[in-house]
């Protein structure tokens, strides 16, 4: 049988945001429209965020080309001159040997991410394929569950989703408390901003979670399950449940798995969108039925966790390093990373990055590698200035630091957190008492309110915040911030509360000189706090007209090739005239 063409486009959500529904139309279309002697199926997301659409042409021969940002127009010559003619349109397509895509994938090590975008997550033969299911088959067969926990521990991995506890110490506990019903969870209520590790995984690899989970049940002895999913991801939640009804009808879930007396079922939960849920024990009250609030540990959920029930609970990121843990061993995976913090991270590049996307690298690279090799830099072309890392309870660490190692206890030291993953870059033009008062009126609003310290006092620290930001703080603002974070760290019940306060400690920390600027000179140095700044035109000024039509409120005056002047009473400090200018002609007074 001669080998076809196959066409594969990416089908995640970032993909169909850029256009990728349009494009599979017309392949459809087309390829049946034309006799074209191809194979159309779909796949995830590489990663390349930046550059989507992708479609990915293998030819008969096997040889693969990928098309990035592709379109109706663009794919109407890829089908007649690739696919029908045989010659591939060189420009459009990703170099890997050098160039942006070669940085960009050159320092990743991908073990949760190694299917992304080379399967297609609707089909479990493509997973098999792959040595989908081939842990677990393993496991079953050894049949040694304590052995199986041992591996785990001694592969040195992790929890993903923040803490950064002993994953084969957590599932022991578990087994060691292990009744007469046991429970895993899935934790994807993936809710900072700037993150989508989890959306990205479980869209595009969604068998790879539930393998994991299938064997973590096996070590603790759960036969129950739960993935607890954001309501906001439907393609996520939808890719899950086809796994799942695909996964028991080929035996690898439900009852007597591949002929052993071992029975594991797994449900989606939908969460409604609370923050506070991705904390362990609001997401238990939440699947429960109850409203999504912390409550005090002890007994922690491998005690009494979902019903009463001893309940291990990973997230997403976790669940999916297991099988290749099992498949190559703990000592394949503890040769990768640093001597605390083994394996690899999946990161969300997101902000002012050129490369943005999802990277997975080995644990010890440095920020510098992810943000300026990987990354790409800046996409306005300006200096990085920070990168909060970790999410709203994350941190802001300054670009002079970008030479800390991605280690668990490096960035801990700093001020910041490891957190899930998201990592929201920065440039000169961001205002760090803005980025403050942005993440803690995030995490203000998402407080439970369970606790006063939470509810009151990161209510009070936005108050002050934003006053500092409009230009009327006073000198005493900035002890009274310290004192509220330490006040709101110290005496909160969760995560949640607890870390609150890190992007207000960190800014502080690190951009102090930015807050007695607003509240000493009154002034904004990057220009985001309006009533802190306005924005000249200085002789640089080419009078090309670019501001002058991308003003929004029409404030700039000028004919073409004369030096153009600001309206100052009509400017509301947007900043869009600093950030289309290409001759640095506009600057912050």
């Amino acid at each position: 049988m001669t080998a076809q063409t196959q066409i594969i486009i990416g089908m995640s959500t970032c993909n169909i945001a850029a256009g990728a529904q349009d494009v599979l139309h017309l392949i459809e279309n087309r390829v049946a429209a034309d006799g074209l002697d191809a194979r159309v199926s779909v796949m995830g997301c590489l990663g390349m965020c930046y550059c989507e659409p992708q479609v990915k042409v293998i030819d008969p021969d096997g040889t693969a080309h990928v098309y990035t940002r592709v379109t109706p127009r663009r794919m109407e010559r890829i089908l007649a001159d690739h696919v029908a003619g045989g010659q591939p349109r060189q420009p459009w397509i990703a170099n890997f040997r050098e160039g942006a895509e070669h940085d960009l994938m050159d320092k990743q090590q991908r073990i949760v991410l190694g299917n992304c975008g080379h399967v297609n997550p609707d089909d479990i033969n493509d997973y098999i394929a792959r040595e989908g299911y081939q842990a677990l088959e393993k496991v079953l067969a050894q049949n040694d569950p304590e052995a199986l926990i041992e591996e785990v521990q001694n592969s040195g991995l992790r929890g993903r989703g923040g803490a950064g506890f002993s994953t084969g110490l957590k599932w022991r506990f578990a087994r060691n408390n292990r009744g007469d019903k046991n429970y895993v969870i899935c934790n994807a209520d993936e809710g900072d901003p700037g993150a989508f590790m989890d959306r990205t995984t479980l869209e595009s690899d969604p068998h790879l979670v539930l393998e994991g989970m299938a064997i973590g049940a096996f070590a603790v002895g759960a036969d129950e399950a739960y993935i607890y999913c954001r309501a906001e991801y439907p393609m996520a939640i939808a890719r899950l449940e086809r796994a799942i009804a695909q996964a028991e009808e080929r035996g690898y879930l439900g009852q007597g798995i591949l002929g052993t007396d071992f029975s594991f079922r797994v449900h989606v939960k939908e969460g409604a969108g609370a923050f506070v849920c991705g904390e362990e024990t609001a997401l238990i009250a939440s699947i429960e039925g109850q409203r999504g609030m912390p409550r005090s540990r002890p007994p922690f959920p491998a005690e009494a966790g979902l019903f009463g029930k001893p309940t291990t609970i990973n997230n997403v990121e976790t669940w999916s390093n297991i099988p290749w843990i099992v498949r190559n061993g703990a000592a394949a995976f503890g040769a990768l990373g640093t001597e605390k913090s083994k394996g690899t991270k999946v990161f969300a590049l997101a902000g002012k990055i050129k490369h943005g996307g999802l990277v997975e690298v080995p644990m010890g690279i440095t920020l510098h590698e992810i943000i300026h090799e990987i990354g790409g830099g800046t996409n306005s072309g300006r200096p990085v200035k920070a990168v909060q890392l970790g999410g709203p309870s994350g941190g802001c660490i300054p670009a002079h630091m970008f030479d800390l190692r991605i280690d668990y206890d490096e960035v801990t030291r700093t001020g910041a957190i490891m957190g899930s993953g998201g990592m929201v870059v920065m440039d000169d033009t961001t205002c760090m008492v803005d980025v403050a008062r942005y993440f803690l009126n995030f995490t203000q609003l998402e407080s439970c309110g369970k606790c006063t310290f939470c509810r009151v006092g990161t209510t009070r620290m936005l108050e002050i915040l934003t006053r500092i930001c409009e230009g009327e703080g006073v000198p005493e603002d900035i002890e009274r911030l310290e004192h509220l974070a330490h006040q709101v760290k110290h005496t909160s019940l969760c995560g949640l509360g607890q870390s609150a306060p890190n992007p207000v400690l960190t800014t502080l920390r690190y951009f102090r000189d930015e807050y007695e600027e607003h509240i000493f000179a009154k002034h904004c140095r990057s220009g985001k706090c309006r009533n802190l700044c306005s924005y000249e035109i200085t002789d640089n000024c080419t009078g090309c007209l670019i501001c002058k039509k991308d003003c929004p409120v029409n404030c700039i005056e000028g004919a073409r090739k004369q030096k153009h002047v600001i309206d100052q009473d009509a400017c509301i400090r947007c900043g869009v005239c600093r950030d289309v200018c290409k001759f640095d002609a506009v600057i912050v007074k």
